[in-house]
């Protein structure tokens, strides 16, 4: 339970909050009045009382409204000066994702986080690992001629990454290997040849790269996830196929975090066996 808080002070802390508000939004108490809809004097009283009585609800309503802020902010009863919509637009944001690779907006939210550990479950095998023939077959036919481009801008994600400052943790269920063996599902019609080159790019790859970029697999039918990206402590962003949904916030990218660390933790091939499981995979086309 909250201790109380003696009038005087929240009355106090009223005060000089307004002023501090005031300050901030470089307006004065003419202005203040004309926008809440009082006489000039009624601000000034709020400015300059001394006592234990606030205004009524309505002025503190219109003073937070008027100045940008919450009114729990101005009566002591939050310490975040933002209103509840600020608070929840700065922690949370809807974004587009085109179907291509030339995504910048992921780029810069990379770019942002270099340095500190990037957590990774893709859609599908992550692009920046495909080889040309598998981006080829995958993306030409609604990227067009664009899709060469796009192509090479995959190519330098990869090396990218080999320079950056950021380990990668990446996560697949296991069936997402196994189909792309096989050819089956979502990459049915891609020929054996693409398919058991892109496993041994994939095989190559992990080997090089480990342990700053490590891949492991996890059972889908004991354990689930969303394709999420989780940048560090900034921010863990859910892809939803037209659009990201990012949150800011400390907690939920703690809570995305543990989800992933579970993932790994109870991952059926972790990272050090990828290469077996992959040639495994090859053994068996």
């Amino acid at each position: 339970m909250m201790a109380k808080t003696d009038k005087r002070v929240r009355a106090e802390t009223f005060r000089s909050r307004v002023a501090e508000a005031m300050a901030e939004a470089g307006t004065n108490q003419s202005a203040l009045a004309r926008d809440i809809g009082v006489d000039r004097s009624t601000v000034s009283q709020l400015l300059s009382g001394s006592g234990a009585r606030l205004p009524n609800g309505q002025v503190v309503a219109e003073c937070a409204r008027a100045l940008g802020v919450s009114s729990d902010w101005l009566l002591g009863l939050s310490d975040r000066p933002e209103s509840a919509a600020r608070i929840v637009a700065a922690a949370f944001r809807i974004t587009a994702a085109p179907r291509a690779l030339v995504d910048q907006q992921i780029f810069t939210w990379h770019l942002e986080a270099d340095g500190y550990k990037i957590r990774y479950v893709p859609p599908a095998l992550p692009d920046m690992l495909k080889t040309r023939e598998v981006l080829d077959w995958e993306y030409t036919p609604h990227l067009g001629r664009s899709a060469e481009q796009a192509i090479n801008a995959s190519e330098e994600r990869l090396n990218w990454m080999r320079s950056s400052a950021s380990d990668y943790e990446i996560c697949l269920p296991l069936y997402e290997l196994a189909s792309f063996a096989e050819g089956s599902g979502y990459y049915a019609g891609l020929p054996r040849d693409a398919r058991q080159s892109q496993l041994e790019r994939l095989q190559s790859l992990a080997e090089q790269l480990y342990p700053r970029m490590r891949l492991c697999l996890y059972d889908a039918r004991r354990l689930y996830s969303a394709p999420l990206t989780i940048f560090g402590p900034l921010q863990a962003v859910i892809y939803l196929g037209s659009h990201y949904l990012a949150f800011r916030d400390t907690e939920r990218v703690r809570v995305m975090t543990r989800h992933f660390d579970n993932l790994v933790r109870e991952a059926t091939v972790p990272a050090r066996d990828l290469g077996d499981h992959v040639e495994t995979l090859l053994q068996g086309m």
